[in-house]
Order: C-alpha cells, then structure tokens, then sequence
C-alpha cells in the first residue's frame, strides 16, 4: 500500500474530492487505503456470482388490470423493497436532459464545482463524504445534493448555473417525477388494503419534499475493494432514481448481494425506512449498496422523497390491532433522520 498511501499524501485539502483522487490513483493502479473496505464489506469477496434472481419489473402500460398492477407493485414492495418501472410516464428525452446536465456539471473545472460546496450543516450542495464513518473508511463518490420540491424548499443558490439549461432540465424532470411518485404511493396504498390517498397523506401530500441527489463514481483501480457508497436502506418514504448505463446497484436478499440488471430506460423505486414503518413491517425498506467500474464513470439521479421534519410518522392505526402490534415507535421525521445519520438506536 506504499503508492496508495503516497497518493493520500499529496493530495492537497482543495483536491479532496473523489475525482481529483481518481485521476492521480488511476496513473498508480491503486487507491488509498481510507477507500479500501473491510474484507467483509469488499465486493470481490462478497458479491454473489451465480444466477443471480431478477429485481421484478413493473411496466405501468402493459397492465389493463389495475387490480393486477397493484398486487405486482405490493408484491415487489413486500418481498424485495424495491423495482424497476418501464412505461412510467416520464419522456425519454425528459431524462436524457436531466443525465446530461448533471453530467456535465461534473465535466467542470473543479473551482467551478466548488462554487456550490456544501455548507456545514447543509443537506444541499456539492461534496463528498456524508455519513461519518465507525471504521473511518471513505466512499469512492462525489456528489451534489438540492431540493426541487416543494417551492418554498427551493435554494437556487445549489443549482448549478452551468450548464445554462441546467434548470429547466430538473424543473422539467420534477414536473412528471411527482405524478410517478403520486401513482408509486397510491398503488403501495391499496396494496395495504387502504384508500388510495392514505400513504401520500401520511407523508406530507403536497408538502412531500423531494430531494435530488447526483452521485458519481469515477473509475476505480480496484473496484473489488472500494464500494461507491455502502451498504444502507433509504430513510425516505420513497426514493426514485435514474441510472446511467454503468451497472453497480447491488441488493442484499437471501444472505446474498446481487447484481441489479440494468434496463435501458426503466426506473428505480426503492422502498425507504417511512413506508416501512407506516405499513408496520409490511413492505421493506431495501438494503443496498453501490459498487463501482474500473474503466467508466458510473452516475445515478436518486430523488428521496421524504416528509416534512415535522411530521410525526409510526404504523398507521388501521394496520395496528390487538392482534398486530405496532412495530415501530412514532416519531418526527427529524428525530428519525437524526438517529439515523449519527448511528443512534431508533
């Protein structure tokens, strides 16, 4: 590890970010050691290589039995905590446009990214390490993190200027991601047996805040050590991501880690921890990490789409009986988040 830890050292405090480090570990063929994983955690080691299941797919078109849709929707939502959607109403060019201008803002000159630098205790903005880390050990991922609902959410001062388009494109793209996320919950909600408006309630309705995460993942030396980031549920209620071409989603099912199959132009919905606890256990929130590729970059547009801080959230009663307890403690949302980014019990 004597090149590895040589490149630690002559990387400068502006030069931090995963990319800057990517560019010097490439030409030594090694990474530093903060970005080697336990071996428990490392994806040569760990990573499933026989046949692998299928995430299930869910095409919102091809289903003239909205009954059918939403058993498919819950099933998915129960036994894996997550799937990809075809069909799901979002134009192809709609998130062609969103791909290129969050890839372009990467393709920036570094001082230009800096500009938007997350602010200490800030969700928003540009950066690089997220969750402290119990082991010490670093992510091989930069990303940029902002609000696009509701309005009064919104701080422009994280949307990148460059490219000028930029947003329109992720306006454009909020537009038809919030009626996915409405058809998304109500079909979760019949799927417990409930009126379709009941899980969107419980989260917020119109005041559900959508929050836009860009990751990227430069090329790794060593992907078999590295991870892009490591292995967590989603706190939201729901998260919606679009991928790019580079496959490195993996899902824990079975005691195993698997491959997720990329399809051209689906979606991914995950479950997060909210629906989780408000359907007292019923669906699951997945448990997931990201690996990343030697030769290409890899990126991935996750929209969490969470409740207000405020709001109190526990198992809703009409799935709470006598019979079936409550599972979870109700609590604020905040309080949750909190707990959940320090590693405190829930």
């Amino acid at each position: 590890m004597r090149v590895a830890q040589s490149i630690s050292m002559s990387i400068s405090m502006e030069a931090e970010r995963v990319q800057a480090i990517a560019s010097l570990s490439a030409a030594a063929d090694d990474i530093p050691p903060e970005f080697v994983r336990p071996e428990h955690e490392q994806p040569g080691f760990t990573t499933y290589r026989g046949q692998a299941p299928e995430i299930p797919v869910v095409d919102l078109a091809g289903e003239a039995d909205q009954g059918e849709l939403v058993s498919r929707v819950a099933a998915a939502a129960r036994e894996w905590g997550i799937f990809q959607v075809v069909n799901h109403g979002i134009p192809a060019e709609v998130v062609r446009d969103l791909q290129r201008v969050g890839k372009a803002f990467f393709e920036l000159p570094q001082e230009e990214k800096e500009k938007y630098a997350a602010k200490p205790g800030s969700t928003e903005g540009y950066g690089t390490k997220l969750q402290k880390d119990l082991e010490g050990k670093k992510a091989w991922v930069d990303f940029l993190f902002h609000n696009i609902w509701p309005p009064a959410m919104i701080n422009y001062a994280f949307w990148p200027k460059i490219p000028r388009d930029y947003r329109k494109a992720n306006e454009e793209y909020g537009k038809y991601l919030r009626i996915l996320s409405n058809k998304i919950l109500i079909m979760l909600s019949k799927g417990l047996g409930l009126e379709d408006h009941v899980l969107m309630q419980s989260v917020g309705g119109q005041n559900l805040e959508y929050l836009l995460k860009i990751n990227y993942y430069p090329p790794c030396p060593r992907p078999d050590l590295a991870l892009g980031v490591v292995a967590h549920t989603d706190m939201s209620a729901i998260t919606i991501l679009v991928p790019n071409d580079v496959p490195g989603l993996q899902i824990f099912k079975d005691d195993h880690w698997f491959d997720a199959k990329h399809i051209p132009n689906a979606i991914i919905v995950h479950v997060g921890d909210q629906i989780e606890i408000l359907s007292n256990g019923y669906y699951k929130s997945v448990l997931h990490r990201t690996t990343v590729n030697k030769e290409k970059a890899r990126m991935s547009w996750p929209v969490f789409c969470s409740p207000p801080p405020e709001m109190e959230i526990g198992p809703l009663p009409q799935l709470v009986s006598d019979e079936t307890l409550a599972k979870y403690k109700t609590k604020m949302y905040k309080d949750y988040a909190y707990c959940k980014l320090n590693k405190l019990p829930q």
